[in-house]
């Protein structure tokens, strides 16, 4: 059964970031615009990688897909807006996403019941979405109809922060062991990324990509989440 009063929370605390914190992030900032530059060439790398020539046929869904950023980035990179799927439990936000592009699929939806056929998607985006949850029944529905929809041969694209900021009681970073117990029979092709955030606002602009390298400050996951019995070429 979906997790109502979890799913009010949810909805709750987007409409509030949208209203009061998301220019925080903004790309106008070079801070900003460097960790999510950083991204983009980590996600590139991830495909390269895993010898992915081109993303034309794939059917992409991203799961908490808000105003539909990630699902237009990845039509820039090659995706066709017909195979692309968004869903967000935010009507407004997906009022947006719909007005913005509506050549894409964008569905007001509960991840825990998705209404895809079984074994559809070639790959499924989460970013920064688990992080937002905090009942813990509800993360486990999600990775299992994550896992549901998703090809044999299929992965899981995956950002998020693992640290927990003691600040912020409507957010919960989520580590490795939580991520392998979500998706059991799965391997993991992680990487530390993107310094935390109050130190990344007091370094100086050019001393970014050196720190980061470091991974000492870094406080997210980016990489690739798959069945074991598919195995992925990486860059070990």
């Amino acid at each position: 059964m979906p997790t109502i009063d979890e799913a009010k929370r949810i909805s709750l605390l987007y409409n509030h970031f949208d209203m009061n914190e998301s220019s925080e992030y903004s790309l106008l900032k070079l801070h900003n615009l460097l960790t999510y530059q950083r991204r983009e060439r980590e996600i590139v790398k991830l495909f390269q990688n895993n010898k992915i020539p081109s993303l034309k046929d794939y059917k992409i869904l991203d799961v908490g897909c808000g105003i539909g950023g990630e699902l237009r980035r990845f039509i820039s990179l090659g995706a066709n807006p017909d195979n692309l799927y968004g869903i967000d439990l935010t009507p407004e936000r997906i009022n947006i996403a719909k007005a913005i592009s509506p050549n894409i699929n964008f569905y007001c939806s509960n991840a825990e019941l998705l209404n895809y056929e079984n074994n559809y998607f070639d790959i499924i985006i989460q970013s920064v979405m688990f992080s937002s949850i905090l009942d813990d029944n509800m993360k486990i529905n999600i990775a299992k109809e994550m896992l549901r929809v998703m090809k044999p041969d299929g992965f899981i694209l995956w950002y998020d922060f693992f640290y927990h900021n003691p600040h912020k009681n409507n957010v919960k970073g989520i580590t490795i062991r939580e991520i392998r117990n979500l998706f059991p029979g799965c391997l993991l092709q992680f990487k530390r990324i993107q310094i935390i955030k109050p130190i990344l606002r007091r370094i100086p602009i050019w001393l970014i990509p050196f720190i980061e390298n470091i991974k000492l400050f870094n406080n997210h996951y980016i990489g690739m989440i798959y069945f074991k019995r598919y195995l992925h070429h990486t860059d070990k």
